[in-house]
């Protein structure tokens, strides 16, 4: 292929915005990084804490000791588009769609009972539920929003639904759960700076005092 000064011309200037593009992007995605574990430290305050790099800057996971109120443990995992990437973005947007975080927060209260709220329609690939088949399952409407509700007692599945509704953005929310055989509350999410600290208190608030108070013993 011959290789002309226009063509050449236009290798350089598409070299020079992907690289343009790589340390704005770059910037952006440590920006956004670096704020939500601000907020999120700040609203938690762990008394001891760890954090594990996901590689380039994609984003990192954070593992939170807590032991205040009904908290042990606060972890969550931050994955964001690649905005330093001219030529991947717009393919991981097609099919990671935004930016998700994922949160697991383990209790000193004892879940008894499996319980799960996820959006209608999100999910390509639904993730695996174990004994799904032993759970009730019904549509229920939150803001205009459908989810499946699975879930043994119904008192749970209403305490969960109340939960979302407690969001700064009910459709920012696509999955939620409380599991006995992890003793966790699992979120998650598509988060927003905007919005952050405002959940960040919701679960935090409804760890401390719904999860508390819910009679999971009986």
């Amino acid at each position: 292929m011959k290789i002309t000064p226009e063509l050449l011309l236009l290798i350089m200037i598409l070299g020079a915005i992907a690289t343009l593009q790589f340390y704005k992007g770059r910037k952006l995605n440590l920006t956004i990084m670096d704020y939500y574990l601000r907020t999120i430290e700040k609203v938690v305050k762990p008394k001891d804490r760890d954090y594990v790099w996901i590689g380039g800057y994609v984003g990192f996971r954070a593992f939170y000791k807590v032991n205040e109120g009904n908290i042990d443990k606060f972890e969550y995992t931050l994955t964001l588009l690649p905005r330093q990437s001219i030529l991947y973005f717009p393919i991981s947007k097609l099919i990671n769609r935004h930016d998700k975080i994922y949160f697991v927060v383990r209790p000193y209260t004892t879940i008894r009972h499996e319980a799960h709220l996820i959006q209608k329609g999100y999910y390509r690939f639904r993730p695996k539920i174990e004994d799904e088949e032993l759970l009730q399952r019904e549509i229920i409407e939150a803001n205009g929003k459908q989810y499946e509700a699975l879930f043994e007692k119904r008192r749970d599945i209403e305490m969960l639904k109340e939960f979302l509704q407690g969001f700064s953005k009910i459709e920012n929310v696509k999955h939620i759960s409380l599991t006995p055989k992890t003793n966790v509350l699992y979120i998650f999410m598509k988060p927003e700076i905007e919005t952050i600290e405002q959940d960040v208190r919701h679960i935090v608030r409804f760890v401390n005092e719904s999860i508390k108070e819910n009679p999971f013993e009986r």
